[in-house]
């Protein structure tokens, strides 16, 4: 029996099958709508401030895993964004246990057990004291040390969790180690909702607009539509946000639409006032419970008081920082810019306020080895030369994996150091390390370098280097990363 829906990775597995569905194994005909569940849980998370009255019916209705959170992480170090939160939305395709045959039906799918392959992964950043909140989304294929599994792709973790007895509660927790690893972020609560949540909710909230760049006709995902605004149908919201055929940027750019497609259901409820009905919301609420998983430590009334503090109309999009999608051991994987990262999550959180209240060292007493991670020949030769004639003590030039980001690495204590070079290299950015043991010059692609000529800093004279702006202090939320999908307009691939 295929897929009514199209999609020839999407046939049904008639037989209950007793066995994990172990994230290593190549899923070829078996992917069922794995992306869609992610999409639910942050709708149920943002429908948070407007149905307060119902969480009460919704503690009732959704499974509480137990899990401790926050995770304590092995080598993140120090919580980077302190009290902020982080919610992890994870989507798959598991199917509830007692999801009737006609549900089912609905979504062209048999009760088989799913697959226990997390293919959204989303961290909904809420700032301390409200602001923009940005949702970062973790490519299913990125290429990732997993504790204790070696390295494979992010979306293996729950299924290497909740392998050998672990459950999910021992998926979850592996899960959210990798994550924290490799972001340093610290995860307060999760939602994990399946495929029939998704279908279920979007039902109940009713039609929704969206606009597209250019006119698609995929058949793997049934997406027939024209440019510029539609209005989609549940039927036709599956299909839209589950496309990567097609897309310039395959995966990548379907977690784009899974964004816009958030942001846009966010912006319907403010507008239409759906989820002020409270007939509408009850529906809703008790309709996708049986589909949804959360921590037993999540507080839904001090989530209602957070969501209060945020301007849900301007939740700002993003994806972590990526290098390209190489095969690998006959895999197609995303590779991660491990080395940017830090300095693309600081650019959400903030620096830390050990940086910003450092005074920049005198050249003179600075130590920093520089290291060419950019395109261009003999780039961290000359980074050297400049930096030595600004007066500082410049170890051997090398070369490093190639990454998007110039960034100032330091380790913890070096903070008026890290000022000092990230002061003569415009447009760099200082993050701190464990990796380093001292204050490492990584040169990115992006071609920031050491520019000599201009007058030095008063913070620390550098003769013969250009000055650049310390690291800024302003909040993230006056600086918000990331595209705000529910602009006005605002059209898609």
């Amino acid at each position: 029996m295929s897929n009514p829906l199209g999609d020839p990775e999407s046939d049904v597995v008639l037989q209950r099958s007793p066995a994990v569905r172990h994230g290593r194994q190549r899923r070829s005909r078996l992917r069922i709508l794995p992306a869609i569940g992610g999409v639910l849980a942050m709708v149920l998370v943002l429908t948070g401030g407007y149905a307060a009255w119902s969480y009460t019916q919704l503690d009732d209705s959704v499974t509480k895993v137990h899990l401790a959170l926050p995770h304590p992480t092995a080598s993140a170090g120090a919580d980077v964004d302190g009290a902020a939160e982080n919610i992890l939305l994870v989507g798959d395709d598991h199917r509830p246990a007692d999801a009737t045959p006609e549900e089912l039906a609905e979504l062209g799918t048999q009760l088989d057990g799913g697959a226990t392959n997390t293919d959204t992964m989303i961290v909904l950043h809420i700032p301390a004291g409200g602001g923009s909140a940005t949702m970062i989304s973790f490519p299913r294929d990125s290429w990732v040390p997993i504790p204790g599994h070696g390295t494979f792709k992010l979306n293996s973790a729950f299924s290497d969790g909740a392998a050998n007895g672990g459950g999910d509660a021992g998926g979850m927790r592996l899960l959210i180690q990798t994550i924290e690893n490799i972001s340093g972020l610290s995860i307060d609560h999760f939602v994990r909702v399946s495929l029939l949540g998704f279908y279920q909710i979007v039902k109940a909230l009713g039609p929704i607009q969206v606009c597209l760049n250019k006119a698609v006709d995929d058949p793997n995902s049934n997406t027939d539509l024209p440019a510029g605004n539609s209005t989609l149908n549940a039927s036709q919201a599956l299909s839209f946000v589950r496309q990567r055929d097609g897309l310039p940027r395959g995966d990548l750019d379907r977690e784009v639409r899974q964004q816009y497609f958030l942001s846009q259901e966010a912006k319907e409820a403010l507008s239409a006032g759906t989820l002020l009905n409270p007939v509408k919301v009850s529906n809703l609420l008790h309709g996708v419970g049986d589909a949804v998983q959360i921590d037993d430590g999540l507080s839904i009334p001090s989530l209602v008081n957070t969501f209060r503090s945020i301007d849900l109309s301007d939740i700002r999009s993003t994806t972590i920082p990526t290098t390209g999608t190489p095969m690998i051991d006959g895999y197609s994987t995303v590779a991660v810019d491990f080395a940017a990262l830090p300095a693309f999550i600081q650019g959400i959180v903030g620096p830390p306020a050990a940086y910003t209240s450092a005074t920049a060292a005198a050249p003179s007493s600075v130590h920093v080895d520089v290291e060419n991670g950019g395109s261009l020949p003999r780039g961290a030769t000359e980074a050297s030369t400049a930096l030595t004639a600004a007066g500082f003590q410049v170890g051997p030039p090398a070369d490093t994996t190639t990454t998007t980001q110039t960034v100032v690495e330091y380790p913890k204590g070096s903070e008026a150091q890290a000022k000092a070079v990230a002061d003569v290299v415009p447009g760099a950015v200082a993050v701190p390390s464990t990796t380093v043991s001292g204050v490492t010059l990584v040169l990115g692609t992006d071609g920031h370098t050491v520019t000599t000529g201009q007058t030095a800093p008063a913070s620390g004279p550098t003769t013969g280097a250009t000055t650049a702006p310390s690291a800024p202090t302003a909040s993230p939320s006056q600086t918000p990363v990331g595209k705000a999908y529910g602009d006005q307009g605002t059209c898609v691939n």
